[in-house]
């Protein structure tokens, strides 16, 4: 059970604002920590700079530390959100320039911090948009640990490094998740697969636990193949949806190839329950899950 500590009169913690009802302590068995509903920060990573870096102002919690920007998460609001959020506050960090990867969460059960991880497609330089930083930089990967760092980013920081560059990529057999269930899908299946790539799309956002570490939830970029009568379905966000000219099952194995040549470390995972595709994916060195994985991760976001 946490305690719920309001900001004493006087404490510097955000003085040129407003505040949310966020900006509050939590304390409990495990110590005191910043934000009520949960904190967030951005891992930003280019490339070709590096990792951004806040030196943060002498005046905040681990002042003088350099740390990642980011703060307090809002009520109700995702980590994801919250992250880009405080970035673009506190760093003009902006969001469309950047591809959200995973988020890597540490939690003492009352509360939880939640690193966002994010790939700079298009490069920019940070500004200082508040009074919360002394300097932003982008600080070569190689250097991050011989800086003077916040205690929590020192701690997660050889985890964290390891995950730069991981580009995960989901690829699904729309036919095969879509005809895994007798819901009536055969009466109109363009209709069917809408629907599906409107629940990936909402998956996308929640993102996808790994297997291996619950802490860790990737966002990938997703593939979605369709054959026959459900050709013609649009593109959503984060669902890029392809036409099969023929076999459906051709143009998987075609779309699996082209990703892992692309990639220094193979992150493709395909999406059905057939065999012989299963197979095939698996001499081209994908990975392979059935639509019974999907579907349960599917219906865990609709639960919510």
């Amino acid at each position: 059970m946490a305690d719920i500590i309001a900001p004493e009169p006087g404490e510097p913690r955000r003085p040129f604002g407003p505040r949310d009802s966020g900006d509050a302590w939590v304390e409990g068995e495990r110590g005191r920590f910043w934000g009520r509903y949960g904190a967030a920060g951005l891992l930003a990573w280019d490339p070709a700079r590096g990792v951004l870096l806040q030196h943060r102002a002498e005046w905040s919690d681990q002042g003088g530390t350099w740390g990642l920007p980011g703060g307090a998460l809002h009520a109700g609001e995702r980590a994801i959100d919250g992250a880009l959020r405080e970035a673009h506050e506190e760093a003009a960090v902006p969001a469309g320039q950047l591809i959200p990867r995973a988020t890597s969460t540490f939690s003492v059960g009352y509360w939880s911090y939640t690193t966002v991880i994010a790939d700079v497609h298009t490069s920019f330089e940070p500004l200082m948009n508040d009074h919360e930083s002394i300097a932003l930089e982008w600080v070569p990967v190689d250097s991050v640990a011989s800086a003077p760092l916040h205690p929590g980013l020192e701690a997660s920081w050889p985890r964290l490094r390891s995950l730069l560059g991981r580009a995960p990529q989901l690829v699904v057999d729309a036919a095969n998740v879509v005809g895994s269930r007798p819901n009536g899908w055969w009466r109109d299946r363009f209709a069917a697969a809408e629907r599906l790539r409107d629940r990936l799309e909402s998956l996308s956002g929640v993102g996808i636990a790994d297997d291996d570490d619950p802490s860790l939830r990737w966002s990938p970029e997703i593939t979605m193949v369709v054959e026959g009568k459900a050709r013609g379905v649009e593109n959503s966000a984060h669902v890029r949806v392809v036409d099969a000219p023929a076999e459906g099952d051709d143009e998987i194995v075609e779309q699996v190839a082209a990703l892992i040549a692309g990639q220094t470390e193979n992150d493709v995972t395909v999406i059905t329950s057939d065999r012989e595709l299963a197979a095939r994916v698996d001499e081209r060195g994908g990975r392979v899950h059935g639509a019974a994985w999907l579907l349960e991760r599917m219906d865990a976001v609709t639960d919510q």
